[in-house]
């Protein structure tokens, strides 16, 4: 139901702007209106443990990893039913696999995986020097 696209290739410094979009009953399990789900970006490297990146509630409001010191922006389109990440003074340690989650209203922990039933399948984004 979530399936992530904008993956790819870029030098430190560059952008990246992925893409996670939904489908909705019948044609997946996510019954109600996208509206009324939280989403969220996480990432994995190569022999590291999920992370979570960034989170937009119900309300639109974005939340974020420390670790992204402002250099990533979450949105979200309901009427296409796609959130986004814009990603900009991507670095090497931005290399990864990126993955779309999304859970039914708002959660308690935006940035933690736990909180999330539906998830997409990744996309990966390489940083070189």
């Amino acid at each position: 139901p979530l399936v992530e696209s904008g993956g790819g290739s870029a030098q430190a410094g560059g952008s990246l702007t992925l893409s996670c979009a939904a489908s909705q009953y019948p044609d997946s399990s996510i019954r109600y209106p996208y509206s009324d789900y939280t989403l969220a970006w996480f990432r994995q490297a190569s022999g590291k443990e999920r992370e979570a990146v960034a989170s937009i509630d119900t309300d639109g409001t974005p939340t974020y990893a420390d670790s992204i010191e402002g250099r990533f922006t979450i949105s979200r389109d309901n009427a296409k039913t796609t959130a986004y990440l814009q990603m900009s003074s991507l670095k090497p340690e931005d290399t990864g696999t990126y993955i779309c989650a999304a859970e039914w209203a708002k959660v308690r922990w935006p940035l933690s995986h736990v909180e999330y039933h539906y998830w997409g399948q990744g996309t990966q984004v390489t940083v070189s020097s």
